[in-house]
């Protein structure tokens, strides 16, 4: 079997003295889908700002592509191969759809290759090529997260993380967002995500993590956890 991409290993953190992680084991797998859901204050999001150095690990192992990273600071994360989406729709409100991704190409020094890049998120976003102009703030919700995961590809990452894509945005955004990571991971790409919605979550991932106050709860394929009659009836309404 193959090495996994980014694999997390009894990891724990805290903010200050407060401990929300506990020994939490995760594998991401070269082109698949991974969703991490739970209830709030479950440490979800926690998991993936560790991952990108946003939050410093107490203890543990966070390797990528073979090399353990989990004392690495946040800006160098990218240099690595990692895409980040934060929660939230971060954009630069007063640029434009075009200056925003190539804020995303900030290591591209080759103005070539950053016009390249931005014309294949074109083409992954039509719609902000249609917007290419204005300003990032002037945006609909659903727009403002294509910009966010767009300039997130800016570097061609091997992975990809996204920290609740769809929270806030109305029902057609929501399907248009999932529809886009599906389509991304036909295109081959990796993405991990933590997402509110984790039904729509599962039904797309390949393998999913429940975690419950900082610990894992349950891991198994998407479908699998879908059928399991304790996270549905503890995590997805009782469906």
């Amino acid at each position: 079997m193959t090495e996994p991409l980014l694999t997390i290993n009894k990891l724990d953190a805290a903010y200050g003295p407060v401990q929300v992680l506990f020994g939490v084991d995760m594998e991401v797998y070269r082109g698949e889908i991974v969703a991490i859901i739970g209830p709030n204050g479950a440490g979800k999001s926690t998991v993936i700002k560790a991952v990108v150095g946003l939050l410093k690990s107490r203890s543990g192992q966070i390797v990528f592509d073979g090399r353990d990273i989990i004392r690495l600071p946040a800006h160098a994360v990218p240099r690595l191969g990692i895409g980040y989406v934060p929660q939230g729709r971060i954009v630069f409100s007063h640029m434009t759809v075009t200056d925003n991704l190539e804020m995303g190409a900030f290591l591209i020094k080759d103005r070539e290759q950053r016009r390249r890049s931005v014309d294949a998120v074109f083409a992954q976003f039509p719609r902000l090529h249609e917007r290419r102009q204005q300003a990032a703030g002037s945006l609909s919700g659903g727009e403002q997260q294509m910009l966010a995961i767009g300039r997130a590809m800016m570097l061609d990452p091997q992975l990809i993380i996204l920290d609740e894509p769809s929270l806030g945005l109305s029902p057609k955004y929501v399907e248009q967002i999932f529809e886009q990571l599906e389509e991304l991971k036909a295109q081959g790409r990796t993405l991990l995500m933590v997402e509110q919605n984790a039904a729509r979550a599962l039904t797309l991932s390949d393998r999913g993590y429940v975690l419950e106050l900082g610990r894992n709860r349950f891991h198994d394929t998407g479908r699998a956890l879908l059928a399991d009659k304790a996270v549905r009836e503890l995590y997805l309404g009782g469906r």
